[in-house]
């Protein structure tokens, strides 16, 4: 009778402890949980899109299986716009995008996607991961119900697409152009008009007259949405965007409803993601940019240096004037100025530095 009583307790005693081995919940180990990723891009759009699929592909595999991710592109669950709104409610647990494009819900998200004349790629990196502005951005979002993560970068962009040669600020006067966030307000002091299209909106804007220029990235996706088709110039430098991040936001209370590991994957996935983006962008944009000059015939411009002058003079006050909006903006201005100011000095020694001796 005790050999029976000692073999019912080690069963009682496994059905106790059943689901918990090495400190993780094998039940919650072995359930499949399945996510939404809704996009502001066309679905697998080269570089924007593909990221987006990369991540998702990425936190699938290195869960196991057991965390399924699945991206929908804009207008398959909601518009390209309004990615923000659907997963802060939950509507869906994840969300590609960028954060200039949430400057009515706060002006200073504008500083998580890129300033003008700010911070490259590297640079942008430095910020976030060990400058004190992940945890910034972490406190911006909070109220929202949404966990931020860097998840892609696109580099420095070009500068725009126009009918019409640049020769003086006064041949920004009056242009519609496409520009998003903190470049649109500068073009706006320079007297143009900014608008604000998602993606798959610029290439029937312009040549439907609705706008007379816009931006998008670079020549890898400018190309594949053919806007050489409906404008002459190219110019460079993208003053707006020097270091574009794109940003994986996450449903907070689908985050915090996975198990402890899965939390560390999803995160390790979007700094991966971030990562490959930045390599694939780099890999592929000259290649693309010889294309439009020798094959569609593009005229590359450069902005002329009074045109870049004023518009950094005039960044500078659009840049200090949202900082001032309320007290977070403060704390996030402050961080970033501060960020930039030490690390362009290393910045010339080094890259730019390094840059110029190879031009030699």
């Amino acid at each position: 009778m005790k050999r029976r009583d000692f073999i019912k307790g080690v069963g009682a005693g496994s059905v106790a402890t059943a689901g918990v081995v090495g400190g993780i919940n094998t039940a919650s180990a072995a359930k499949t949980i399945k996510w939404k990723m809704v996009t502001s891009w066309p679905k697998n759009f080269p570089g924007l899109g593909t990221g987006a699929n990369f991540l998702a592909k990425t936190i699938n595999e290195m869960s196991g299986g057991r965390l399924k991710v699945k991206v929908y592109g804009a207008n398959e669950i909601v518009p390209a716009l309004e990615v923000f709104d659907a997963v802060s409610r939950g509507t869906a647990q994840m969300g590609h995008s960028g954060a200039y494009y949430w400057k009515g819900k706060h002006p200073a998200t504008q500083f998580f996607t890129s300033v003008p004349f700010g911070l490259t790629a590297q640079e942008m990196n430095g910020w976030l991961y060990h400058g004190g502005g992940m945890k910034l951005w972490e406190a911006l979002y909070d109220k929202f119900n949404l966990i931020p993560n860097a998840a892609g970068n696109t580099g420095v962009q070009m500068g725009g697409w126009f009918n019409k040669e640049i020769n003086s600020v006064d041949d920004l006067k009056g242009l519609k152009m496409r520009i998003p966030g903190l470049g649109g307000e500068v073009l706006k002091q320079a007297g143009g008009t900014p608008v604000t299209l998602p993606g798959g909106e610029i290439y029937t804007s312009m040549q439907s007259g609705a706008i007379d220029a816009t931006e998008w990235v670079g020549p890898y996706n400018d190309m594949a949405f053919g806007l050489y088709k409906v404008a002459k110039f190219y110019y460079h430098p993208g003053w707006h965007e020097p270091g574009s991040t794109m940003e994986a936001m996450i449903n907070k209370d689908a985050f915090n409803e996975l198990p402890g590991d899965l939390q560390v994957i999803v995160r390790a996935a979007c700094r991966v993601a971030n990562q490959d983006m930045l390599a694939d962008y780099t890999a592929k944009n000259n290649q693309a940019l010889q294309t439009l000059i020798k094959k569609h015939k593009v005229e590359m411009r450069q902005y002329p240096d009074d045109v870049i002058k004023k518009l950094h003079s005039l960044s500078n006050d659009v840049v200090a004037q949202v900082g001032e909006y309320d007290a977070i903006s403060k704390k996030i201005h402050k961080s970033f100025v501060e960020f930039e100011n030490n690390v362009i000095q290393w910045s010339r020694v080094s890259e730019q530095g390094y840059m110029k001796s190879r031009a030699l």
